[in-house]
């Protein structure tokens, strides 16, 4: 396999990604469509449907804001270019951001200097994970700046319970109201630490719509606080509606017994993300999106 043939295959899925959703999102946001009773919600809905049309038949970004580029790996030992990927994934970056194009989006929080080019100090963010076998399953997660900023950390009491998650996560939601562009999608970690329960959240942002967790305690944790932020009534764009989120996702890892983390992680109606196995000798299985 070729480099050249894997840096176009992510300049592929870079512009899948920021310019058609996966099918579960979009159905996801038809099924909230038929439901909804607010006549406002039910004209928002109809703009996001028509914006996700217009972009796939332009090929155009979904939405003005292209993200910081994160990227989840899981890449086999023997995978033919696991020493060159990183710099394949970065120069695949630098292309698209010209090509498709993609907002700049690096900038120094130092100087506020924007690269450029959509790269820069530890951007595109790269999560790791090596295995045995020949393959890798690339995931490109382009997370804007308005849902990003309803992420939150909550370093619960060790004496507080699932009520107090509950509590922390709704008055989360609430607080944000429609800055991250609702209906949105909820992820949620619990334990670990601080870094360990942030990065288990945003990476339930990868999982399908409607999705469950395997433990059916956690499956049943994911529904009632999807029903429990949805009665809320904040609705599309935060301008009131059946429809606050898309769905919630959550995982747990063990934790310290004198801490209890949870991280919430918040993604926007537009629920970019594009996935790909790709086996050593270039055989392409695209996951997430319907190519030709």
């Amino acid at each position: 396999m070729r480099a050249t043939h894997l840096e176009e295959i992510i300049e592929n899925i870079l512009q899948l990604a920021t310019t058609e959703l996966p099918h579960d999102v979009i159905e996801g946001l038809e099924s909230a469509l038929l439901k909804e009773t607010n006549p406002i919600a039910k004209s928002q809905l109809e703009t996001i449907l028509e914006n996700i049309r217009l972009a796939r038949m332009n090929s155009a970004p979904i939405c003005q804001d292209t993200g910081i580029l994160i990227f989840f790996l899981t890449v086999g030992t023997k995978f033919p270019l696991i020493d060159e990927l990183e710099q394949i994934i970065v120069s695949a970056v630098r292309k698209s951001t010209e090509k498709i194009p993609l907002r700049p989006n690096a900038v120094d929080p130092l100087s506020r200097e924007n690269s450029g080019d959509n790269i820069g100090a530890y951007i595109p963010w790269i999560n790791w994970k090596v295995v045995k076998g020949s393959n890798l399953e690339l995931t490109v997660l382009p997370k804007g700046g308005g849902s990003e900023n309803a992420c939150k950390l909550g370093m619960l009491s060790p004496s507080q319970g699932l009520r107090d998650m509950k509590k922390f996560v709704l008055d989360s939601i609430v607080e944000k109201g429609g800055m991250p562009c609702p209906p949105i999608i909820v992820g949620i970690g619990i334990g670990g630490g601080a870094d360990i329960c942030l990065k288990l959240a945003k990476e339930q942002l990868l999982r399908p719509l409607g999705q469950r967790h395997q433990n059916k305690d956690i499956a049943s944790l994911e529904i009632e606080l999807l029903e429990a932020i949805n009665s809320l009534g904040i609705g599309p764009m935060g301008l009131g509606g059946d429809t606050t989120a898309l769905d919630v996702h959550m995982d747990i890892a063990m934790r310290h017994p004198a801490s209890f983390p949870v991280g919430l992680a918040v993604q926007c109606w537009a629920a970019r993300r594009a996935s790909v196995n790709i086996s050593n000798n270039g055989k392409v299985n695209y996951i997430s999106h319907e190519v030709q």
